[in-house]
């Protein structure tokens, strides 16, 4: 409003109160610096009318301060993990996210994973006192904070330069184990210079068992503590978004990939600033230039050992001094024998569903394994966890603990370290919540009872 107009309204309102505006036009404005003039009078009005509308809204309300950066405004705004996967969608290139989001085939058992909590109910109690919800849990003789490992993920430099680090940094910081992928892109020794928290290093079984041994002796000099033995892989899954992309690891750069990283400039810019990525972990004695992605690959995928067997496990014995996990037991039978040969803990996994589809859901395995192995194997639900009802749920059901995987690649992407911290913060906080919610207060309390199958046609 202009001038003029504020204080011809100012005339109006004064003129309302009973104020002698008889002498005075509304377009008069010769007198607005005199104290008598009813315009100042008016305008008096308005100015502490003004102030008490400030006060009132100060007391029922606060102010925000404006976020300048769309994407900031959009991560800031994030209510859930998968908020954050479209925000991960929209910085990463489209190859980057599919290789990260994608599965095997059809996708089904991906999808599977995540349906899977949805046959469940609570069945909550109430009047039980929920002033203190503790969810510690003892795991491989740690107290845990809360039921939460980090699950390994090859080649995270990807979704951003930091990549393994920022996820040790973060695991570190609330003292959950961080797994370290045996085709990491920071290195065994990167990592544990910036975490002293719990650290597994995670084994894909290799025909260079000489390589192995010396990755393995590296790890128990920096003080990681379990290995985690992936046992899904003797062949690899086919990825179809991939193949539909023409995305391979490393990239093949392209029109289309050029295409892409332009049209990203945030990640794009993010990578060129920083070295090149590579698998940190590795060298292939017989490459002319060791340790680049691009030499290495090919000795990768020759290294895969289809010939595994459970008598593969005494050699891990022989040249690991700490516990064994075993990751991508997808039956009970499978179960059975892991902790008939002595294995520390198993974590029911088909691999986020990247390997076999139609595999079942690790949830569906976990009240079945628990009663096979009399309650007494340690196990870990590793995949489709996006919400903190679904850790309550899977630990109701048998499990020890649970994973994160492609919930902190999301965050990640999304907007760097900051991002995995947000999406612990949202897990752990809405444990927290249905615990209390179902009147459950301990990790203990967290029983089959509390569960109850949806009927049938109303999932």
């Amino acid at each position: 409003m202009s001038a003029s107009g504020a204080i011809d309204a100012a005339w109006a309102i004064s003129r309302s109160e009973g104020n002698d505006t008889s002498e005075v036009s509304p377009n008069c404005h010769t007198h607005a610096k005199a104290k008598t003039c009813p315009c100042v009078v008016a305008l008096e009005h308005l100015r502490k009318a003004g102030m008490g509308l400030i006060r009132t809204l100060r007391s029922v309300a606060t102010f925000s301060v404006p976020t300048l950066s769309r994407q900031k405004r959009r991560f800031e705004r994030a209510a859930n993990i998968a908020d954050l996967r479209l925000i991960a969608k929209r910085r990463l290139p489209h190859g980057i996210f599919d290789y990260i989001d994608g599965a095997a085939e059809d996708e089904i058992t991906m999808r599977r994973n995540s349906a899977a909590f949805q046959q469940y109910e609570f069945v909550p109690r109430v009047l039980r006192n929920v002033a203190d919800i503790d969810t510690r849990t003892l795991f491989l003789g740690r107290t845990l904070k809360t039921p939460l490992l980090f699950s390994p993920t090859g080649f995270t430099r990807i979704a951003h330069s930091q990549g393994e680090l920022s996820v040790a940094r973060v695991a570190a910081r609330h003292g959950l184990p961080y797994c370290l992928s045996t085709l990491s892109t920071r290195s065994i020794e990167e990592v544990a210079a910036v975490s002293n928290g719990p650290k597994w290093f995670q084994v894909y079984v290799w025909r260079d068992r000489v390589l192995l041994k010396d990755m393995l002796a590296r790890a128990q000099a920096s003080g990681y503590e379990a290995i985690m033995i992936t046992v899904d892989t003797a062949v690899l899954g086919r990825r179809e978004r991939d193949v539909r992309r023409g995305f391979t690891l490393p990239p093949k750069l392209g029109l289309g990939t050029i295409v892409d990283g332009i049209t990203h400039p945030a990640w794009t810019w993010d990578f060129i600033r920083n070295e090149p990525i590579t698998f940190s972990n590795i060298t292939d004695p017989n490459a002319s230039s060791a340790g680049t992605a691009v030499n290495l690959s090919n000795f990768i995928s020759e290294q895969f050992e289809p010939a595994l067997s459970w008598d593969d496990l005494e050699w891990f014995r022989a040249n690991w001094n700490g516990p064994i996990i075993l990751k991508g037991v997808q039956s009970v039978a499978d179960a059975v024998l892991a902790q008939k040969y002595g294995i520390d803990a198993v974590a029911l996994s088909n691999h986020g569903g990247r390997q076999l589809d139609s595999a079942p859901a690790p949830l569906d395995l976990l009240a079945p394994v628990a009663l096979a192995t009399g309650g007494t194997l340690p196990l870990i639900c590793d995949g489709g966890i996006r919400r903190g009802s679904d850790i309550v749920k899977a630990i109701a059901l048998g499990a020890s603990a649970c994973t994160l995987g492609r919930s902190y690649l999301y965050g990640l992407g999304a907007a760097g370290e900051p991002g995995i911290d947000r999406v612990l913060t949202m897990l752990t906080d809405d444990m927290t919540r249905t615990m209390a919610l179902c009147g459950v207060r301990t990790i203990s309390e967290i029983t089959p009872e509390l569960l109850s199958l949806v009927p049938t046609g109303r999932i």
